[in-house]
């Protein structure tokens, strides 16, 4: 459970945290996103091999949740989900584009859709300067282009993958296929292809501090979505070179690109604390969905302990991820809270701390996680928390959790070689966050109560748009 401060107490009994949104400036907000990030991986998660020391000072100096969710097990509906605040299965936005949605005879209908308004819709109309820089994945169709969906200027590329600097090539391994580096689809200014020779996660740092630069002395909302450390497993040999203890040369890789990650954010956050503006800008980190450690899932050693699962599926290693949320001195720093909260809540947060109210024709899915870090705000955040992937669902309602996965990318061997999806199962979460003990034969009761309630929400749901690619599994 998190703790007040003696300080941050005062602030409550002075009514300074209620009048947040009244503030002169409107705080700057800054989405910090990773991806294919392993829940093991940060130093604030316990990781050893891997120095992550500006990631754990954002963590040590904000609000760590342990709880951390996002909507889906894999990239392009979690970001679907994250834009707009809403379960991306509400507008169809179940699967990723795959294939049919990739810049090289792509679909063109295949995107986040146009029905839909985004977080940076909803910061534009309130004033605030809007960039995204980095991995976009959510429809390659010039109608679905950044600069169309609510940012006045974006930096990146627009499919699910990149190599990282021109000439590298992936290491290979057994069972893995990876595109030829010649069709990788151009770098964009907007809409402009650009010759980019840095490596991309040191050159989108660059761009992220020059939109900061510019835009300083105004309230942006800056989106910065990296594609490390997905695939094509790519490092710089000078960043190689500190990791040549690490025998795995998949792990070594990886543990060089968490490090430029981990450079990236801090050349960040050291230019928003340059500027004046780290007091004025609300942070949010998180990965977009947990480690692939199955081959099918895009494997690049990354580590899921002590969850079960990986990428593509509805276990914990699939759906919880590294979650903090900083915003210094409004927020109580280095205090860790326990309770489910999704990246759906990144939207609701940030228009309250921007004094924007929601309106019910909106129909956000996420809360305002601001009065419940603060203690303003009794109960819990969410009464539960809901997935669906295909045939794949879960809901976790307090500790316990029911969830029906795919035993591919559980890493479990199935019951007959048909099977490809599991039974309802039921676990505990805060006995058995590893989802080793099975209690539905035990606790028939409380299974039907949450696969009641996950009927209840998916009857709210809409059909998928697209069909579900070959990356995850059929019913």
């Amino acid at each position: 459970m998190f703790r007040i401060t003696t300080a941050f107490a005062a602030m409550l009994a002075f009514g300074c945290v209620g009048s947040i949104a009244a503030a002169e400036r409107k705080p700057n907000i800054l989405v910090l996103l990773a991806d294919d990030l392993g829940y093991a991986d940060v130093g604030f998660q316990g990781c050893k091999d891997i120095p992550t020391p500006h990631i754990d000072a954002l963590a040590h100096g904000g609000v760590r949740c342990t709880s951390g969710y996002v909507s889906g097990p894999y990239c392009s509906p979690t970001r679907a989900g994250l834009l707009t605040g809403r379960y991306q299965q509400r507008f169809g936005h179940e699967f990723n584009p795959g294939p049919r949605g990739e810049p090289f005879g792509g679909d063109s209908s295949i995107g986040l859709p146009l029905s839909e308004t985004t977080f940076a819709d909803r910061l534009r109309a309130a004033g605030y300067a809007t960039g995204a820089v980095g991995k976009w994945h959510l429809g390659v169709a010039p109608k679905f282009n950044p600069l169309q969906r609510g940012f006045d200027e974006y930096f990146g590329f627009l499919g699910g993958a990149h190599v990282y600097a021109p000439g590298m090539t992936d290491i290979v391994f057994p069972g893995i296929q990876r595109r030829p580096a010649e069709r990788v689809a151009p770098i964009l200014r907007g809409t402009a292809p650009v010759n980019e020779r840095e490596y991309l996660t040191d050159a989108f740092a660059r761009e992220a501090i020059s939109f900061i630069d510019r835009h300083q002395k105004q309230p942006f909302f800056l989106y910065l979505a990296f594609n490390a450390v997905h695939t094509p497993m790519n490092a710089t040999d000078n960043r190689l070179k500190q990791f040549e203890s690490v025998t795995d040369p998949m792990r070594r890789t990886y543990c060089a690109m968490t490090l430029a990650l981990d450079e990236a954010i801090g050349k960040v956050i050291d230019k928003l604390r340059s500027t004046d503006l780290e007091n004025d800008t609300l942070i949010f980190f998180c990965s977009d969905n947990g480690g692939p450690t199955v081959p099918r899932a895009a494997l690049n050693a990354s580590r899921n302990t002590p969850l079960r699962g990986s990428k593509v599926s509805t276990l914990e290693g699939g759906i919880r991820v590294p979650f903090v949320v900083s915003w210094k001195g409004k927020l109580p720093p280095g205090q860790v809270y326990d309770q489910p909260v999704i990246q759906l809540d990144f939207l609701r947060t940030a228009l309250a701390a921007a004094g924007v109210e929601a309106q019910p024709e909106w129909k956000l899915d996420g809360v305002n996680l601001i009065p419940y870090f603060t203690g303003e705000a009794a109960g819990v955040p969410h009464e539960a928390v809901y997935w669906r992937l295909g045939p794949q669902m879960a809901i976790r309602k307090g500790d316990w959790k029911l969830v029906k996965y795919s035993y591919e990318f559980a890493a479990e061997k199935p019951p007959r070689a048909d099977a490809l999806i599991s039974p309802p199962r039921l676990y505990n979460l805060s006995q058995d966050i590893g989802e080793q003990h099975d209690r539905a034969g035990a606790q028939l009761d409380k299974v039907n109560e949450l696969q009641r309630l996950w009927d209840e929400w998916d009857k709210t749901l809409a059909a998928p748009l697209w069909p579900q690619q070959s990356s995850a599994p059929r019913q």
